[in-house]
């Protein structure tokens, strides 16, 4: 049965940007939450198959306009966040997670992602399990620089294991540099998203932010700081063991990764897998799954996500 409601909005000077040009928010709103929507000046008609549909296209509008009357932005990924949440009947988008940085701040735009900043909140060390584009390591990485700012820990430690070269990295070309670049050039691009070029570099000089490959981290401890080790599906269970044994007085640590995507020899077990294993009933650690449904990046990756989970759960034990 159709159902309609009507919404009436109090500041006209803000319904341009959250209608969009030509319309093109409503129309966004209107393909994911298959409502069909009739806007009359200030106010908005919504139509759809069911109380349910109306309502999550209902919530969401009420979330974009609430971010416009408190001077935020609403870009398309406001728009998607907004339905996800709607869906998942979370009345806001998440604002009250965001994370500030030097150049923008970053909020939870999924549920799941939601309850990642929750626990990175609380937890003094967190592994995040999930596929591509769901967040793992961007809000790990915004959530090191927002304690770096604000003076909670000295410094932040980034670390990938270079696993295609097999931790061999002198039989690469360049100096050191250049030889390990290549590996943690994700991480790299993580930050100049929330810190402006000449603040990283400077940083990096005096060592607030070091970028170093998993080999590096043997014989040390790491007190005071944020830590990241990313891709640790391409651990190895010694690897990952000596990582976690880093972890210092007053620092937190974060591990990510996506199980499915192990470039580990066949015959060798993942180290992430392994602290999964071993480590998930320990007190203070807490593990997050994020899935498909927290892919944040182009929808076409969701589904692309989504058929090779799908692929995945048809082969027998122990193919592929």
């Amino acid at each position: 049965m159709s159902a309609i409601r009507r919404m009436t909005f109090g500041d006209n000077a803000l319904l341009p940007v959250l209608y969009g040009n030509h319309d093109r928010n409503l129309v966004r709103i209107e393909q994911l939450a298959n409502v069909k929507l009739n806007a009359r000046g200030n106010q908005l008609e919504i139509v759809g198959d069911g109380e349910d549909v109306v309502g999550i296209a209902h919530k969401a509008l009420s979330t974009l306009y609430e971010r416009l009357k408190r001077g935020l932005s609403v870009e398309m990924a406001d728009i998607d966040a907004a339905i996800r949440f709607a869906r998942a009947g979370t009345e806001n988008g998440g604002e009250e997670e965001g994370i500030r940085t030097r150049r923008r701040t970053i909020q939870a735009r999924t549920p799941g992602q939601r309850g990642y900043l929750a626990a990175l909140r609380e937890r003094d060390m967190v592994f995040a399990l999930g596929p591509a584009g769901s967040g793992k390591t961007y809000l790990a990485v915004a959530n090191g620089v927002a304690l770096l700012l604000a003076g909670k820990v000295e410094r932040i430690v980034l670390s990938r294991p270079a696993v295609e070269a097999g931790e061999r990295l002198g039989f690469l070309p360049g100096d050191l540099k250049e030889k390990i670049d290549p590996y943690l050039r994700p991480l790299y691009d993580a930050l100049h998203d929330m810190l402006p070029a000449e603040n990283i570099a400077n940083r990096m000089e005096s060592g607030e932010i070091e970028i170093a490959p998993l080999a590096f981290m043997r014989g040390r401890t790491l007190a005071h700081c944020f830590v990241i080790l990313d891709e640790a599906q391409n651990t190895t269970p010694m690897q990952m063991r000596m990582f976690l044994t880093r972890l210092g007085e007053g620092s937190r640590m974060v591990i990510t990764g996506d199980p499915s995507q192990t470039d580990l020899p066949n015959n060798q077990k993942s180290g992430l897998n392994d602290a999964v294993e071993t480590l998930e009933h320990v007190e203070g650690v807490r593990f997050v799954r994020l899935t498909s449904q927290d892919v944040v990046r182009h929808e076409l990756v969701t589904r692309i996500v989504e058929a090779y989970d799908a692929s995945d759960k048809k082969k027998k034990p122990g193919q592929g």
